[in-house]
């Protein structure tokens, strides 16, 4: 029989680097060598310690149900790390751990959104948030994030956006795909609209270790802001733990408690060994020290990757200021985006992502990830030069 699928899986999208990556790895199989640039995962390993903290923790019988909400020493760990380094008193209580951070979107919008209300999210951004946004049958409105302005958003826009039916604004900072930060006077100016239109704000921040000379800002820290802003952050990217499958969320208390209520109805809990060794990623100073190691790698590698675009003919690519993604405008090619991803790989052997695959604010863009070896990002860039120099339109 021919299963009948409900309205809203067509209204759930994909990821694009998840599916450019399954493509380059048929090619793999074929035989043909594809430089990676698709996928937002570090090619560091797990720090050590980290290692040997998960590994004990099974030894110790942490493989079994935790609270829904996570260990009660994990919760307290993601507090004192929050209130560390985002200088605001959090409390154990007003933390739960997922497995993964974009359960702390998906269900903020199933605790807080009715079908109809309108969800304000950058553009372009992580598909993810706008295909759980209409999935749950929210209105996307979207707030374009301009090259010009560093990928800033553009406020003046955010505050046309908003009406009487808006329930929630996402922002994100360090960003993907961009690679641009929010400024203090960005995100006091969320702050100060959210205050003033009664909205719920979900900060994503899993980026927020990966700045280069820049001090990240939340809104988690702006007075007003603790009763009605979620932190959405994990270890995956910081910590090279994408595989450990842990996030969390900072709410309020009440949204806390519903939360829980949807990991209950869900996946339970988060593994049990991966809460401990959330504890040592947090607390112990290898890892940070790890973390400090990492951001200078990728630092090192950004302004080998900004440089080597910046010498393509008809590619132009800003300096991101955090993150690992570069969002080089190749307009002056005379390609459009996703004809260029596509030949890039079939052709030239290198993965990259259309801009469009975060928004239409994306067209005109690609997006590569510096999380490879210089030699292989140096191979990239000369792949997508001599691919641009013998097949230019423009």
């Amino acid at each position: 029989m021919a299963i009948r699928f409900a309205e809203r899986m067509s209204r759930l999208g994909t990821e694009g680097a998840f599916v450019v990556l399954a493509k380059a790895r048929r090619l793999e199989a074929s035989g043909k060598k594809i430089v990676h640039l698709e996928i937002g995962e570090p090619d560091f390993a797990t720090p050590d310690n980290i290692i040997e903290a998960g590994i004990s923790a099974m030894q110790n019988g942490y493989t079994h149900y935790t609270p829904a909400s996570g260990i009660m020493e994990a919760r307290q760990a993601v507090a004192e790390f929050v209130t560390r380094t985002l200088k605001t008193e959090v409390d154990p209580t007003e933390v739960v751990l997922v497995p993964g951070s974009k359960n702390v979107l998906l269900f903020t919008l199933l605790a807080c959104i009715e079908p109809g209300d309108e969800v304000i999210l950058p553009d372009p951004a992580y598909p993810a948030y706008a295909s759980q946004v209409n999935f749950i049958g929210g209105i996307p409105k979207l707030v374009t994030l301009r090259e010009e302005t560093g990928f800033r958003m553009d406020l003046d826009q955010l505050a046309s956006l908003v009406t009487t039916k808006t329930r929630l604004l996402i922002i994100n900072t360090p960003q993907n795909p961009t690679g641009g930060i929010l400024t203090e006077e960005d995100v006091r100016f969320v702050s100060d609209l959210a205050q003033k239109h009664d909205l719920l704000v979900v900060s994503d921040e899993i980026y927020s270790q990966l700045v280069y000379g820049f001090q990240h800002v939340s809104p988690l820290s702006q007075p007003g802001m603790r009763e009605r802003t979620v932190l959405m952050d994990g270890l995956s990217k910081s910590y090279a733990m994408t595989g450990w499958r842990l996030g969390y969320a900072v709410a309020p208390k009440a949204l806390a408690e519903k939360l829980d209520q949807l990991m209950i109805n869900s996946s339970s809990c988060a593994a049990g060994f991966t809460q401990v060794a959330a504890i040592e990623a947090l607390s112990a100073p290898e890892s940070d020290h790890a973390v400090r190691r990492m951001v200078k790698v990728f630092e090192h590698r950004r302004d080998l990757v900004v440089d080597g675009l910046n010498a393509i003919p008809g590619v132009r690519c800003a300096k991101p200021q955090g993150s690992f993604y570069a969002f080089p405008n190749i307009e002056g090619t005379g390609f459009d985006e996703r004809e260029l991803a596509d030949r890039l790989l079939t052709e030239a052997g290198v993965a990259v992502l259309p801009g469009t695959a975060f928004g239409v604010a994306g067209k005109g863009y690609i997006r590569l990830a510096y999380t490879q070896s210089e030699d292989e990002l140096r191979l990239g860039l000369k792949l997508i030069g001599d691919f641009i120099a013998a097949n230019r339109h423009g």
